[in-house]
């Protein structure tokens, strides 16, 4: 599976993406850099079983270890001292990089109950987009019996383009089933 979007941007979106903006080099052509996968956990300063449930939720989607994201600042409102675990996140790069994304694009994000696309606007302005995911049950490695309680992750795609617009191209070229505004 990892070849076959790894490929499919050589062959096809390169040429494509070259043409549609002009560039003189291929180097120049926006290519996806790395994805970020993080999920927050609020109930984590109290209930220990919330993290390791979600290390092997994500190890599980992604197939590769999290690591534990810890408070920067005692906050008394929030009952969280410096130090606490307050979420997981897991940076992937490359083969696990194109698989993930290969997954996510053509069987998770179908499964979206009510499906009708992504919003485009989702960008930050330097063509990297951020997809906020409400359940991991969508993800088909993630067994029905196993999930304890549903809690959704933040996933973002960081991409070498300079805009938004060569960044949607890239993503839209790669699959993503954006929505029509």
């Amino acid at each position: 599976m990892t070849d076959r979007l790894k490929s499919l941007y050589q062959e096809t979106i390169v040429p494509k993406l070259k043409e549609q903006f002009n560039y003189q080099n291929i180097h120049e052509v926006p290519k996806v850099v790395k994805i970020s996968i993080n999920r927050g956990l609020g109930e984590a300063s109290q209930n220990a079983k919330a993290i390791e449930s979600s290390l092997n939720e994500i190890a599980i989607i992604t197939g590769q270890k999290p690591v534990i994201t810890r408070a920067k600042k005692a906050i008394a409102g929030f009952k969280i001292r410096q130090g606490m675990p307050v979420g997981v996140m897991v940076t992937l790069r490359s083969g696990r990089m194109y698989s993930f994304l290969d997954r996510l694009i053509n069987l998770a994000l179908p499964r979206i109950r009510d499906f009708r696309g992504i919003s485009p606007k989702s960008f930050d302005g330097s063509g990297n987009y951020t997809l906020g995911i409400r359940e991991q049950l969508i993800f088909p490695e993630v067994s029905y019996d196993s999930v304890d309680q549903i809690r959704g992750m933040d996933i973002s795609i960081i991409t070498t383009a300079k805009t938004d617009e060569e960044g949607r191209a890239l993503l839209k070229e790669m699959g993503m089933p954006f929505r029509e505004n």
